[in-house]
């Protein structure tokens, strides 16, 4: 009998998993390959050379897993507390969600490797920034849409 009882939340488990996977995948990949997109680009070649240990390989290897960790936590947090958040559109909360990883990312990352630069720190800091933006947002617009696609917006 009292498995019974705790069917029904084991079941809301389950579906709270199964959105966080699917929602994770989208944003993980979105962010990926806008990364990718993004270090085809010309400025972004200067910018490796500024770092001198990243080859193109590296970013694009190491952006798979850090786009899938941003994502998880973008999803989680939107499905966790999606009615704390201050919008009823699933796209502009998760977008919220991403800019606040935004600043997070660049506290922890981008404003220390500025520090250790040569005399064009904030050149390469605002390239660096411009780059995280984009890969943001998209990944904020993704999985919101998706969300909206799939779950709804209630």
């Amino acid at each position: 009998m009292e498995t019974r009882a705790s069917d029904p939340s084991k079941r809301q488990t389950n579906e709270f998993y199964k959105k966080l996977i699917k929602l994770t995948i989208g944003g993980g990949a979105v962010f990926w390959v806008t990364t990718i997109i993004t270090s085809l680009l010309p400025i972004a070649a200067d910018y490796r050379a500024a770092f001198s240990n990243w080859s193109i390989q590296t970013v694009w290897v190491d952006s798979l897993f850090v786009g899938l960790i941003i994502g998880c936590l973008v999803s989680y947090f939107l499905l966790r507390f999606f009615d704390k958040i201050p919008t009823k559109n699933p796209i502009l909360k998760s977008m919220i969600l991403g800019f606040v990883a935004l600043i997070i990312a660049t506290i922890l990352i981008d404003v220390p490797r500025s520090f250790h630069g040569s005399g064009d720190a904030l050149y390469y800091f605002l390239i660096g920034a411009i780059f995280n933006l984009t890969r943001f947002l998209f990944l904020g617009i993704v999985i919101g849409y998706l969300y909206k696609r799939l779950y709804g917006s209630a």
